[in-house]
């Protein structure tokens, strides 16, 4: 018998098992052998036998103790030594009464009474997914369905991770249910309702065909490996997204149908799973659990909390993991090496069960997990994990020697952690969190507005670009990796986190993101319309107004966020035109009165730049450090020269500037017509050249772009027009302070420190030689007849010529002669000059590259 306490008898057996061996237990508690997604897309679909081969034969079966194991299970079956018999356990588990669920925690808003801003970037990004949903054809995305349900399969499969001899072949159509019911949720678009039912009718007919069911697009004969512990790639991770999705299906999108389909699928796992107890021990269907299971215990607990049917309860309870979840009970600081998205959803299943049960094990573990992975495993923008795996903790800077940082799935359940923990405990600091993530890791990872192209990994190392990394961009029909359905429901339910109600005596709404959006507040009787005006480096405050419209007449109270990066210094809250008196950063400005239909609040919050260390506790490291304005994590524009050597002064006040919103009035692509092809002057390598057209947003369209710097500084021009007849230096885009300079006559053009102050450095803009309207030619001040000069070929260095009686006047004419249009690249609205000790260089936030290399971590001296 154990006569201590629970929590002290559980805690016994943790350390127990840490100090006799526990230690190798818990490195088995993650995919035997440890592997990636990638890795496994890889080694799966290769065709080196030999290679595949020596790879499994790594599979095994670790003997343990089963006593250990099942003593495993949380305290709530721990009253007693002998019950880890499982006869024993199963009738205590299966007659557990639950608990009362906690109460005063915040409440969640229908995604349909939020409707986002179009033109704000949330809204664009939302708008995209939507387009990327209705792309997708719903016979291709059943396919593998229909033919694993021996059903016709017209059309053709899609391909990448849902290609029909993938293993993992079905995840995605699970997220894609999810996302569809989210998206409609958000926007009621018609069109997204009738394909998304045609997808939950089409995988019905299958699951009616099979007849046990038994839903997938692979056989069950992937669960029969599963259960024996040999090679297979994660069936029940795609099991959980199947059920997720249909589960978001009857929640979100009201189909009666998903919930029946629901309901037999866990019957049917229910059985396999009591099967492998009965048969073997529940030992094995723990050490199966070592393959990945994504959210299983979640959609579970989710599901007990619709149905109250105990099975399912018992069910969502065997897939807590418990040699995870073991080690942060006992707060052992001990992750590293584990998948990292394979374990974040057992956390948040198991934050669902603190929920539904009211066991506090469960709130510590959540609140501990969070903790150990903001203090020791976080990149600065609020995303984790390196190459898929947790490393060692407080050693990061040894993660940006690969391009494969921050894996988007872990930042999408990190997300979720916060988001449980905050309506638990109202605390700013997880609202911070959720911020910074979706900002920086969430946002970040859609291209611009291309639908279907999103990334896998976001790199954030020296030099790095989101399309040169191990994946690079996906395509919309042939990747479908993890992250992508990850991808398309985070940005299906954008505004799922930014109201939240707390129920009590009078009405109360907590405003936890300021993202322009209306909201229909039905318990309190207001529209309540918000609008953020976006963030500038030349307005330094976030400014906020709130117009509230009353349905009736009735008092209660609205809660808004002062996030913790901001500053009491020039922070303001005006009701009405009168000032309010606000508390400090990391609180709530709370108002309680009886709302008026004329009723205005405006916030203005400042957005502080501020440096924030790498989370390295080695002395060499302590001196890389992101940088941040507000909530934006901003990366430095790259282009040539040794990163890895520029200093940073940060202690001048003056080391960061930011850069006016008339600058991108002066930006400006040169182009030249010729060999067929449009081309554009372009720096390379510190020299210019003619290069063929690039795309918008990448590396090449960058060095394409300058700024029309006018030699008179007290002198101004808004449009391109303006600096006709003027003299101007060129001053490339992602080298601030620099200007193009020429070396005489015959001599190519090259790029110095504009401090240098040459007269070489300046040009004229005069009307183009060759006499068409729309072209100008740019010639030497200080050596008249002189011009910059292509020779109309894009093997020759540009140069400054100078025009002689043996020239053919139209061929020197043409090549001295460009089109001016705007540039290829423009400033964000967030763009700052910073100061380095050998150069200046560009910063703007990271969620507005495409395709240009940049840098995350600099070596800052503060």
């Amino acid at each position: 018998m154990c006569f201590v306490g629970r929590m002290k008898c559980f805690l016994f057996l943790f350390a127990a098992l840490t100090l006799c061996g526990g230690y190798t237990v818990s490195k088995e508690c993650t995919n035997i052998p440890t592997q990636s997604h990638s890795f496994r897309y890889e080694l799966l679909t290769s065709k080196n036998v030999t290679w595949r081969e020596e790879v499994m034969s790594h599979y095994h079966l670790t003997p343990t103790d089963e006593t250990a194991w099942a003593d495993l299970l949380p305290r709530k079956f721990l009253t007693e030594q002998n019950q880890h018999d499982w006869g024993m356990m199963y009738k205590k588990i299966k007659n557990m009464g639950v608990s009362k669920s906690p109460e005063g925690f915040l409440k969640e808003v229908a995604l349909e009474d939020v409707k986002l801003d179009k033109d704000s970037i949330h809204g664009r990004a939302q708008q995209t997914n939507l387009e990327y949903l209705l792309m997708l054809d719903v016979d291709r995305l059943i396919w593998s369905f229909r033919r694993t349900a021996g059903l016709s399969t017209p059309g053709t499969p899609y391909g990448g991770w849902e290609g029909p001899e993938v293993e993992l072949r079905g995840h995605f159509v699970g997220h894609y249910l999810s996302a569809s019911a989210l998206m409609w949720a958000s926007t009621q678009d018609d069109r997204l309702k009738q394909k998304m039912s045609s997808v939950v009718a089409g995988l019905s007919a299958c699951q009616e065909k099979i007849g046990t069911g038994y839903l997938s697009a692979f056989p069950s004969e992937l669960f029969d490996r599963f259960e024996s512990v040999q090679p297979v790639w994660a069936p029940y991770y795609t099991i959980h997204k199947i059920l997720a999705g249909l589960l978001d299906q009857h929640t979100f999108a009201r189909n009666p149908q998903a919930l029946k389909m629901v309901t037999w699928m866990v019957d049917y796992f229910y059985k396999r799973v009591q099967n492998v107890i009965t048969k073997s021990t529940i030992n094995r269907h723990y050490q199966s659990l070592n393959e990945e299971t994504g959210g299983m215990n979640d959609v579970l607990y989710r599901l007990y909390s619709i149905t109250g049917d105990s099975k399912h309860l018992l069910l969502a309870h065997l897939f807590d993991k418990p040699c995870f979840l073991g080690l942060l009970a006992v707060q052992a600081n001990d992750i590293a090496d584990f998948h990292a998205n394979t374990h974040i959803p057992v956390v948040v299943g198991s934050q669902m069960r603190y929920e539904i049960t009211g066991d506090p094990l469960y709130k510590e573990i959540g609140t501990f997990f969070m903790d150990l992975v903001n203090s020791s495993h976080s990149y600065a923008t609020g995303g984790t994990s390196v190459s898929e795996f947790w490393s060692n903790p407080k050693r990061i800077a040894d993660n940006l020697r690969t391009t494969e940082n921050e894996e988007s799935c872990t930042t999408y359940n990190m997300l979720k952690v916060s988001r449980h923990l905050f309506k638990w405990t109202k605390e700013v600091s997880y609202a911070d969190y959720y911020e910074r993530a979706l900002t920086n890791g969430v946002l970040s990872i859609q291209r611009g507005t291309d639908p279907g192209v999103m990334i896998y990994m976001l790199p954030l190392g020296i030099g790095v670009s989101k399309a040169k990394t191990g994946h690079s961009w996906g395509t919309p029909f042939d990747s479908f990796w993890c992250c992508y359905g990850t991808g398309i429901e985070s940005f299906s339910k954008l505004g799922d986190s930014i109201y939240f109600e707390e129920e009590g005596k009078g009405p109360s709404l907590y405003i936890i993101q300021y993202i322009s959006s209306s909201f229909n507040w039905k318990s309190g009787k207001i529209f309540l319309n918000q609008t953020a005006l976006p963030a500038s480096s030349w307005d330094p405050y976030l400014r906020v107004t709130f117009a509230l419209s009353p349905v009736e007449s009735a008092s209660s109270t609205l809660h808004f966020r002062l996030p913790s990066w901001t500053s009491p210094d020039g922070a303001k809250g005006v009701l009405n035109g009168e000032s309010l008196s606000l508390p400090t950063p990391g609180s709530f400005l709370s108002i309680t009165r009886q709302w008026s239909a004329s009723d205005k609040l405006t916030l203005q919050l400042p957005l502080t730049v501020r440096t924030e260390a790498i989370k390295d506790d080695r002395p060499q490291y302590a001196s890389v450090k992101a940088i941040l304005y507000g909530p934006y994590l901003l990366a430095g524009h790259i282009s040539g020269g040794d990163w890895d050597d520029l200093k940073i002064e940060a202690n001048d006040a003056d080391w960061i500037l930011p850069i006016p919103a008339s600058y991108n009035s002066q930006l400006v692509s040169f182009f030249q017509d010729f060999e067929k092809s449009t081309f554009v002057l372009a720096n390379s390598n510190q020299s210019f050249a003619m290069q063929k057209l690039p795309e918008s947003g990448t590396d090449l369209a960058l060095k394409a772009t300058f700024r029309l710097v006018l030699k008179e500084s007290s002198s101004k021009f808004s449009t391109l027009a303006d600096a006709n007849d003027r003299s101007v230096m060129l001053e490339p885009f992602d080298l601030p302070g620099m200007n193009v300079v020429h070396q005489g006559a015959d001599k190519p053009l090259l790029i110095e420190d504009s401090s240098k102050g040459k007269p070489s450095s300046v040009f004229v803009v005069v009307p183009g030689l060759d006499g068409r309207n729309e072209t100008i030619s740019l010639e030497s001040e200080n050596d008249k007849g002189c011009y910059v000069y292509s020779g109309l070929s894009s093997s020759a260095g540009v140069k400054l010529s100078c025009k002689s009686d043996s020239d053919s006047d139209s061929s020197f004419n043409q090549a001295t002669s460009f089109v001016a249009r705007e540039g290829l690249s423009q400033y964000h609205a967030i763009s700052f000059v910073a100061k380095g000790v050998s150069r200046n260089f560009l910063l703007q936030p990271l969620l507005s590259f495409r395709d240009e290399p940049y840098t995350v971590y600099f070596n800052i001296q503060d």
